[in-house]
């Protein structure tokens, strides 16, 4: 039995410590990592209370509950901390990162006391596909967020939007997962490959003289 509350304390003493130290992006980057970790074990008892409800196996519960459960509870933090702070725009991209890095460091923790640490490679696989998967939805989330409340006619439906893509990407990434054979290998692949490409189409945006807030 792996204890995700005692793991969530020792993992968030240390950075929540670190708080009273700094100052300006480097302490809403560490508050925003432990709100992250925060989520993902909020998350992990809504799914389970959703899985015994609907009475689903846990690769149902994988495909079709946990990506809704997950991206919600990560969306939900960002959009209190613009709607009550009122931050610029362009904040947002980092604090939606930081919940994203304190949600898979969480997770791969967990999977760690869970299931041990012998095997590297595996590991290391799952540090560039399930890892890369929430820093993905994370950069989608902010860069998305970031534009679409910029326009107000746009803010509502754009947020449903931005949270029914990461849905998408994370449910499609998790049947590619339980597939296996080839399917598991583009699981593995397509987060990191995804997250390549945006950076290179950040890089080449301004050369194009077409701006986006990033």
């Amino acid at each position: 039995m792996t204890y995700i509350e005692n793991i969530f304390i020792c993992l968030a003493i240390p950075l929540l410590l670190s708080v009273f130290f700094t100052k300006g992006r480097t302490r809403r980057f560490a508050l925003f990592t432990v709100i992250g970790m925060a989520v993902c074990l909020l998350a992990a008892y809504v799914s389970s209370f959703f899985m015994g409800y609907y009475g689903c196996d846990a690769t149902l519960t994988a495909i079709e509950i946990a990506p809704v459960c997950e991206e919600i509870m990560k969306l939900l933090p960002l959009l209190f901390y613009f709607l009550i702070f009122e931050p610029e725009p362009k904040e947002l991209p980092g604090m939606a990162i930081a919940i994203a890095v304190g949600f898979a460091t969480f997770e791969n923790v967990c999977y760690l006391t869970e299931n041990g640490a012998e095997d590297f490679h595996f590991l290391l696989i799952r540090g560039i596909s399930a890892g890369a998967l929430h820093i993905l939805c994370g950069i989608l989330t902010g860069f998305g967020i970031s534009y679409v409340f910029r326009r107000r006619w746009l803010a509502l439906t754009g947020a449903v939007g931005i949270l029914g893509t990461c849905v998408g990407f994370h449910a499609i990434y998790n049947l590619l997962i339980t597939a296996g054979g080839p399917w598991w290998m583009a699981a593995c692949l397509f987060p990191s490959l995804l997250i390549a490409c945006l950076f290179v189409l950040k890089q080449l945006l301004p050369k194009l003289k077409f701006t986006i807030p990033l």
